[in-house]
């Protein structure tokens, strides 16, 4: 009986410290979070306890156990590693999987202060940088806002600029307001007499298409969390139509 409650701690531990990691993934919103993270190192833990016990005596060799654990682990970092516009993200999470097999191996073998000392390390590497360095910490931003105004939107983009460390995509559209709204009501009248009519361009009508012109311009930027982050919030707070989204920490 001593040996049954032995073996079930060493899978509590593992699973325990495993989750630990885990939440640190999944406050930062990866692909592998918690659900991974603490099945890899439960899993891990038994593959040793299994090796060590689960069969006769000179079947035992727990050290080849161990090493197709380290080895089979790889497909789970392989799923989390993906290559986005040329840039490869998920390496971070593919290691900690890694370190949570390593850490289930060594639950289950009963090393339960280094495996303990070993969770405290990857915690603190994971979190320490960016407690002390907020500012090393960047995310990808897909920004979305509408200006008619061209002298506004050369100085938004210019203080966008200042506030990012890389523009990953730019694009601006010109476009007129006017005509894209008399297209839509034109739409619901589609039977008038004179549908394609368009307003004469010395007209009243064609000046006042004329000088609402409006630019869409969309974004995909990479800034520093913090003080940029919330600086090109504030900056887009005066225009309308603004989006932000897919933020993604690295």
């Amino acid at each position: 009986m001593n040996e049954f409650y032995e073996l079930s701690l060493r899978l509590v531990v593992a699973m325990i410290l495993g989750a630990l990691i885990g939440t640190e993934r999944e406050l930062r919103a990866k692909a592998a979070g918690f659900r991974t993270h603490f099945l890899v190192a439960l899993g891990s833990a038994l593959f040793c306890i299994v090796s060590q016990f689960g069969f006769p005596e000179g079947l035992r060799d727990s050290s080849r156990v161990a090493a197709q654990v380290v080895s089979g682990i790889g497909f789970l970092g392989a799923g989390t590693i993906i290559l986005q516009r040329s840039r490869v993200r998920g390496l971070t999470t593919a290691a900690g999987l890694w370190v949570t097999a390593a850490i289930g191996l060594a639950c289950g073998t009963g090393l339960y202060l280094i495996a303990t000392i070993t969770t405290l390390l990857a915690l603190l590497g994971l979190e320490l940088l960016i407690l002390l360095f907020p500012h090393t910490s960047s995310t990808i931003l897909a920004l979305s806002f509408k200006t008619d105004s061209k002298e506004q939107l050369k100085s938004a983009l210019a203080q966008i600029k200042s506030h990012v460390v890389e523009i990953i995509t730019y694009e601006v559209k010109e476009f007129d307001a006017a005509t894209a709204a008399s297209s839509t009501s034109g739409a619901s009248a589609g039977n008038s007499a004179n549908p394609h009519a368009a307003a004469a361009p010395g007209s009243a009508a064609g000046r006042a298409a004329a000088s609402t012109l409006c630019f869409r311009v969309t974004l995909s930027v990479k800034c520093r969390k913090g003080k940029d982050l919330s600086e090109i919030i504030s900056i887009l707070e005066n225009f309308s139509e603004v989006a932000i989204s897919n933020k993604e920490e690295l």
